[in-house]
């Protein structure tokens, strides 16, 4: 294999490929949009975004949009240089100190195993609506949808954890193939609500009065209801992270990135808007409980609607495999710096399956522990999981900040970069700022001390209120002191992965075991 694929730069970290590079540019494609996952989010996060900002808020949509954009375009150039597993750890690595790029995937690897457990909670709100087979614990009157909803997930995440066991390849098999579904029917479903339209297109300048009683007006609402928008398009960088298992990554992966966001606005914004033309009734208080789900029954029919509820199964199923997969390459990706108590073990390469088998299996009794929150205090779960978004964009700050600096000081682009890579060109140090601006707005609008998103129902506690504030504090601070005090004295290259095993170079640093 050429140095040309990405192992030349895999040297310049100090590193040696143990992965299998297998993955072609759909591979790469599908692993960002899995992790997106548009029918997923759309369908679990609906209910929020209309409950809190009408219909209207809708033009979150495209203004989450536009500021993900300036983040996606600023890691296509980044992916396009360095394609290597843990993306965003690896880059802040590259840009900036050995300490932030502990934080940045620190951050990162506590969201996604987050993630993974919010998600596939999202089973609970689709499966027992396709047959009442899936509620196996008590009636789906609602007292017992925690339970169950731990039971489906739990199911869910052994299932994922098996998958990425077993390998890269069945992974990307697996995924691809439920991606193609989820796109196939999107489209699909996105034509049969367009034949079902009782109203038109201005619905979205419907605000069902939410706006009443907030000391902003409307704009404190949609402030509120954009934080649904804001769940679902992140995880781009993800095809990026699968650099290392990929075939010409420095073209594919930018591409992917790009490809993945761009296709998950269109789609999910059209699913959106014509779910909210389509519905029987504008003011049903379903739409602000269960959300989209309940326009499919409504406005296409109780068999039809299953058979897009089905899709929706599908999507969650690749999109928690998605999340699982980016989880373990940030722990692997840290793991063979030693950053990661453990970290031979967990950087461990399976001969057989060519992937970090211990990785997946930690990640997965972590995300079901996670889940057990759920059976008594869901409403502290919820806080929770709106917490892991927090950390994504927080992660995301701890490289789009560094590398604007390296724009600032003249020190990117690299001046040794290979012609022929993404570029942004001129427009880098603009779209740089915007991408920054825009991760410190979504960051205060998510961390705010809300009680409609983080004290919302009895038993309301001070805690609950700010608890955005005080689990940053507490993992993103305590992880760090851990960090500082113990890890960092032992952080460096293993020697299994170091490059020099391979003959190519010698790593700064080869942590001793």
């Amino acid at each position: 294999m050429s140095t040309d694929t990405g192992d030349r730069e895999l040297s310049e970290f100090g590193y040696t490929n143990q992965l299998k590079r297998t993955l072609g540019s759909f591979h790469t494609f599908a692993a960002g949009i899995s992790y997106i996952s548009v029918l997923t989010g759309v369908f679990q996060l609906s209910y929020l975004g209309i409950s809190q900002g009408g219909p209207a808020y809708w033009w979150s949509w495209p203004m989450v949009f536009a500021g993900q954009l300036m983040v996606a375009l600023s890691f296509a150039e980044l992916a396009a240089q360095y394609p290597v597993a843990g993306s965003v750890y690896n880059w802040a690595k590259k840009l900036s100190s050995e300490h932030v790029a502990w934080l940045a995937g620190w951050m990162m690897l506590l969201a996604s195993i987050v993630s993974i457990s919010a998600t596939a909670l999202a089973y609970q709100r689709t499966l027992p609506q396709i047959t009442s087979f899936f509620q196996f614990i008590g009636d789906g009157s609602g007292t017992s949808d925690a339970a169950n909803g731990v039971l489906l997930a739990t199911a869910l995440i052994v299932f994922t954890t098996l998958v990425n066991a077993f390998g890269v390849k069945l992974m990307a098999r697996i995924n691809s193939a439920g991606v193609f579904i989820e796109l196939l029917f999107a489209v699909l479903l996105i034509v049969f609500l367009a034949f079902h339209f009782v109203r038109g297109p201005e619905v979205v300048t419907e605000t069902n009065n939410t706006g009443a009683g907030h000391a902003g007006g409307y704009l404190g609402a949609f402030l509120i209801a954009a934080i649904a928008s804001s769940y679902v398009m992140y995880g781009f960088d993800t095809a990026a992270s699968l650099g290392e298992e990929s075939v010409d990554p420095h073209r594919n992966a930018p591409k992917a990135i790009l490809r993945a966001l761009i296709a998950s606005f269109l789609l999910g914004g059209l699913i959106i808007l014509f779910a909210l033309m389509a519905v029987g009734n504008i003011q049903a208080p379903e739409l602000g409980t269960i959300g989209l789900q309940f326009v499919l029954t409504d406005a296409l029919g109780p068999a039809i609607g299953r058979i897009f509820l089905f899709v929706v199964f599908v999507a969650i199923t690749v999109c928690v495999l998605a999340v699982h997969t980016a989880a373990i390459r940030i722990a692997f990706a840290m793991a063979r710096d030693n950053a990661l108590p453990g970290g031979s073990k967990l950087a461990k390469v399976n001969k057989k399956t060519g992937t970090p088998v211990l990785p997946a299996i930690v990640i997965g009794l972590i995300a079901v522990v996670l889940l057990l929150v759920n059976i008594n205090s869901s409403q502290i779960f919820s806080a929770v999981t709106s917490l892991a978004i927090i950390l994504i964009y927080l992660a995301y700050l701890l490289v789009t900040v560094p590398l604007l600096i390296k724009r600032i000081r003249g020190e990117w682009p690299r001046k040794d970069a290979p012609a022929g890579r993404f570029s942004l060109g001129k427009w880098g140090l603009p779209v740089n700022v915007l991408a920054v601006l825009w991760g410190v707005a979504m960051l205060i609008n998510l961390a705010w001390p809300r009680n409609e998103i983080y004290n919302a129902t009895p038993p309301y506690h001070w805690y609950l209120q700010w608890i955005s504030v005080l689990f940053v504090a507490v993992f993103g601070g305590g992880g760090f002191a851990y960090y500082w005090f113990v890890q960092r004295h032992k952080i460096g290259v293993l020697a299994d992965h170091a490059a020099h095993a391979a003959g190519t170079s010698t790593p700064d640093k080869e942590a001793s075991q």
